[in-house]
């Protein structure tokens, strides 16, 4: 069966617009353009366009997706076993979070006593989870299971106003270090304060200090191109500029 752009996306729910993007990078190509200019879709692109939105929904970005599904190597059964594998562990995820959220609507309603640290125990479990899931490999690798292990530990043990300090931090750090950006200046004051309160933020989550690993944090920002998305975001360059201003503060850089 074929299908023209608008049947397509009323037929996967999503918009024409997005499947005319799909095709202007690259992505997703119609099998061929009628004589009237529309695009026609076949099956083989019906199942591409499944497959990415498999991807998308597991949070894989665009770029990503398309060295995927475009390799040599790409095997579509293996695929979805894949996507199976990891939608299974996102229910399980959402099923501790639905689990913890009932028992504190029953802990509302009165008909049990809750903690405060049962309160948030399933939303700081499933940050660990996604976590993970999307660096916990990298580190574990940089940094070894036992520091990994030792940070989890803490984020679980962290209280309702610990966490919430930390959350105001890193948006302090974050407005801090947009602003220092400005002045070009790794070495700058306002850019060195920004590196301590970096600091101050990791120290939240990491059982222990070292300036080694805090500079070899900053290396990944940049390395790490999930990383580097996160940080230039906003403005291109600052996760480069946020690893000189760390290697600095941490005296890897003079």
């Amino acid at each position: 069966m074929e299908y023209t752009v608008q049947k397509l996306g009323r037929l996967a729910g999503i918009s024409t617009r997005t499947l005319r993007y799909y095709d202007e990078i690259g992505l997703l190509k119609p099998a061929r353009v009628n004589s009237s200019g529309y695009r026609i879709y076949g099956q083989a692109e019906v199942n591409k366009l499944q497959q990415i939105l498999f991807y998308r929904e597991l949070g894989v970005d665009l770029h990503s997706i398309k060295e995927i599904i475009t390799s040599p190597s790409f095997n579509a059964v293996e695929a979805l076993k894949e996507h199976r594998e990891k939608l299974l562990d996102k229910r399980k995820q959402l099923d501790k979070l639905i689990a913890n959220v009932e028992k504190t609507i029953a802990w509302q309603e009165r008909r049990i006593e809750m903690t405060d640290k049962e309160k948030f125990e399933g939303f700081k479990r499933q940050m660990i989870e996604e976590n993970e899931k999307k660096y916990g490999k990298e580190a574990r690798e940089r940094y070894g299971d036992e520091a990994v292990d030792k940070s989890n530990q803490k984020l679980m043990n962290m209280t309702q106003e610990e966490f919430e300090k930390a959350t105001r931090l890193a948006e302090e750090v974050k407005a801090v270090l947009a602003e220092a950006f400005q002045t070009g200046d790794p070495a700058g004051e306002l850019t060195q304060k920004a590196a301590a309160m970096h600091k101050e933020w990791l120290m939240y989550y990491w059982d222990s200090y070292s300036p080694e690993a805090h500079a070899g944090l900053a290396q990944m920002y940049v390395d790490d191109e999930r990383f580097r998305a996160h940080y230039d975001e906003q403005q291109p360059g600052t996760a480069e500029f946020l690893r000189d201003a760390i290697h600095i503060y941490t005296g890897f850089k003079k």
